[in-house]
C-alpha cells in the first residue's frame, strides 16, 4: 500500500461567508496541491472539503497520514463521533441534527477505502505544511466567481424509493 502524507486546511471570511480549502498530497518525491472554494459556506465545511478532495484524488487505496488543524475534523473521526452520528440517522443526540452530514457521509465512505490516520496539529504554530495550506485556502476563498456551496442530504439518508 502506498504511503501518502496529506496536509489540509479550510478558511472562511465570515462564518458563514466565502470559503476556501486546500490540500497538499505528498508521495515519494511527488507533490500535488488541490484548492477550491465556495461563495457562501462555513469554516467547518471547508475543513471537511479539504480532507474529502484530498482522499478522492487518490487513485487506489493508500495508507494516509492526514494532518489538520481542525479539532472538529480530527475529534469527530478519532473519537468516533461521526460514526455514531451516522448510526443514529445523522443526529448528535435525540434532538440535535449532526451538522454537515452530507460531507461527513462522503468522508466516512472514503475512510473505508483508505487506511487513514488523522493527526491534529496546532494552526499557525510553524508547521510548514499547515502554514502553506492555510495560505492556499485563504487565496482560494478570494477567487472571483466562487460557486455556491450546495448543502445536501447525506447519501445514506436519501430515500431509496421505499
Amino acid at each position: 500500500m502506498k504511503r501518502v502524507i496529506i496536509y489540509t486546511d479550510g478558511a472562511c471570511s465570515g462564518n458563514p461567508g466565502p470559503g476556501g480549502y486546500a490540500a497538499i498530497l505528498r508521495y515519494g518525491g511527488h507533490e500535488r496541491v488541490i484548492t477550491g472554494g465556495f461563495s457562501d459556506t462555513t469554516n467547518n465545511r471547508m475543513e471537511l472539503y479539504a480532507a474529502i478532495k484530498a482522499l478522492e484524488a487518490l487513485r487506489e487505496p493508500c495508507a494516509v497520514t492526514l494532518f489538520t488543524d481542525s479539532r472538529y475534523l480530527a475529534d469527530a473521526v478519532n473519537r468516533g463521533w461521526a460514526m455514531r452520528w451516522k448510526a443514529a440517522g445523522w443526529k448528535r443526540n435525540k434532538k440535535e441534527p449532526a451538522l454537515n452530514a452530507d460531507l461527513w457521509d462522503r468522508l466516512l465512505r472514503l475512510l473505508e477505502r483508505h487506511r487513514v490516520r488523522i493527526v491534529w496539529t496546532a494552526g499557525h504554530a510553524g508547521d510548514e505544511g499547515n502554514e502553506r495550506c492555510d495560505r492556499l485556502a485563504v487565496e482560494a476563498l478570494q477567487t472571483p466567481g466562487l460557486p455556491p456551496d450546495i448543502r445536501g442530504e447525506p447519501m445514506s439518508a436519501v430515500s431509496r424509493g421505499e
